[in-house]
């Protein structure tokens, strides 16, 4: 069986962390229940409802609106959501200001990189190819890639074994309880970033570090909190 590698894994969150796709969720689920007659969501909305993928994103909408919701209508409007996610595809998602450069220094600097969303697969690989992002990861984990998701540990343990990385050189970067949980729980190190959808202020996370812009996440900084 092959060692583990010792150079340092990044681990992103997806949505929120690596790319605004807030424009393009609520553009998606505003689409799937007004058909049901559901007022639309805002973007002040949105910190409430994601997280734990479509199906919750569309459970917590109804909630929200004090609606009930069968079975067979979440699947229906899951599929309606998808179909329309996917075919406007990346929409108006893009990276946050200097994802592309901060992924460059840390590649440059021997690191490798790796994703762990909550989002399913078939539309996270999609977006990242849309957006130029795919190849620079040496693992990419979804929230249907195992039978757990974050914040449970093995979502990000998993995550590590397929990059083939270690925990102890390994940090996770996020912008939601789900993502900073997740590291505690896998016992390593975790940066956050305040720009995504957390409906809590991200100081009360208690990640090791706080970034308000990718232009902080230098090799340096992954260095000084793995050591």
């Amino acid at each position: 069986m092959p060692q583990p590698d010792t150079a340092p894994l990044v681990i992103f969150d997806l949505d929120g962390t690596l790319v605004d796709t807030s424009p393009d969720l609520v553009a998606s689920l505003n689409h799937t229940i007004t058909a049901e007659g559901l007022e639309p969501v805002t973007y002040e909305d949105l910190t409430h409802l994601v997280g734990q993928g479509v199906h919750m994103m569309i459970r917590r909408a109804y909630a929200m609106h004090e609606r009930d919701l069968d079975d067979a209508t979440l699947a229906r409007l899951f599929d309606r959501f998808m179909a329309f996610y996917l075919d406007t595809m990346p929409g108006d998602s893009h990276p946050y200001p200097g994802v592309v450069e901060a992924l460059d220094r840390l590649a440059g600097a021997g690191m490798k990189l790796a994703v762990c969303t909550n989002k399913i697969e078939s539309l996270t690989f999609p977006l990242l190819e849309k957006l130029g992002l795919g190849g620079r990861f040496a693992a990419i984990t979804g929230g249907d890639t195992y039978a757990f998701r974050k914040p449970d540990a093995r979502h990000i343990l998993g995550t590590i074994e397929k990059a083939g990385g270690t925990p102890a050189r390994s940090i996770m970067i996020g912008d939601s309880v789900n993502d900073i949980a997740a590291a505690q729980n896998a016992a390593i190190r975790s940066i956050a970033v305040p720009f995504g959808y957390s409906d809590v202020p991200v100081e009360t996370l208690g990640a090791d570090r706080i970034i308000t812009h990718f232009d902080e996440l230098t090799p340096a900084l992954i260095e000084d909190l793995l050591n």
